[in-house]
């Protein structure tokens, strides 16, 4: 028994999502696999979901992972207005001893956060849209990554829950989890899930805090349109979260080989 806890530790530590080794490729995580691209500028995220300005700063991102800071939008809990500030991509639940669960925490399925301590009141309340142009996924044996856009490239926004927890230190970290759903017709082929997009006409009442009718709230959190979605090939490149530019989502044709009975 003492054998089997040891060898179950040292797999969780070789995750490839893990705060240690981000360098590794993601793509064997049992998870919905976190690599995501917001490559629009400051002001063009500012001005598509309509918030106020901000302060942080940020760069285009093409190879966005776990644990990193990441634009989130919320809305102000007493006004009509979209606050847009970084958050850490992982959730960290607010009663939560330590951080050492964030990595496990970049994905909430949808159909079960209501259930779940982690993520219930969060839904209730403290939901957020996260910002994205393309997002990532592996496919076969290869381990093929792709990459998935809306509308052939636009802005959109993911179903995001957020958190904050208070260091030894008495700071406030403040984290985020992408809510997930079955896939659609575009993804399926690929991956068993796919990242919630929410449509324009639903960011209102998803960013509302006074709405916390989880069963109306949860009609939202579906597959996303197919036939506005494309897919297509990118490097390998990909694989490693140091490469950040824009040949990390720029289509590359893919050799298709079969295997041999004989070499």
């Amino acid at each position: 028994m003492l054998h089997l806890r040891l060898l179950r530790l040292l797999v969780f530590s070789m995750s490839p999502c893990s705060l240690s080794i981000q360098r590794t490729i993601c793509h064997n995580s049992p998870y919905m696999c976190g690599r995501y691209r917001l490559s629009r500028r400051k002001q063009l995220v500012e001005e598509y979901f309509d918030g106020d300005p901000w302060d942080d700063d940020w760069n285009p991102r093409y190879n966005i992972a776990p644990t990193q800071p990441v634009p989130v939008i919320r809305q102000h809990p007493k006004q009509p207005i979209r606050q847009l500030s970084l958050m850490k991509w992982g959730l960290i639940p607010h009663w939560a001893k330590d951080p050492s669960g964030a990595a496990r925490m970049i994905n909430a399925r949808s159909e079960t956060a209501h259930t779940l301590p982690a993520f219930r009141d969060a839904l209730k309340s403290r939901r957020c849209l996260i910002p994205a142009d393309g997002f990532y996924e592996w496919m076969g044996k290869t381990k093929q990554p792709y990459c998935f856009e809306v509308n052939g490239g636009e802005l959109f926004a993911f179903a995001g829950l957020w958190d904050r927890w208070k260091d030894p230190s008495g700071g406030w970290i403040k984290t985020c989890s992408i809510l997930t759903t079955t896939p659609n017709a575009v993804t399926s082929a690929v991956r068993d899930r796919m990242p919630v997009i929410l449509g324009k006409d639903d960011y209102d009442v998803w960013l509302d805090p006074g709405i916390q009718n989880v069963a109306a709230i949860s009609e939202m959190l579906k597959p996303y349109d197919a036939r506005l979605m494309r897919r297509h090939p990118v490097s390998m490149r990909l694989n490693h979260v140091a490469n950040d530019d824009a040949e990390c989502s720029r289509p590359v044709e893919v050799v298709e080989t079969q295997d041999r009975l004989f070499p």
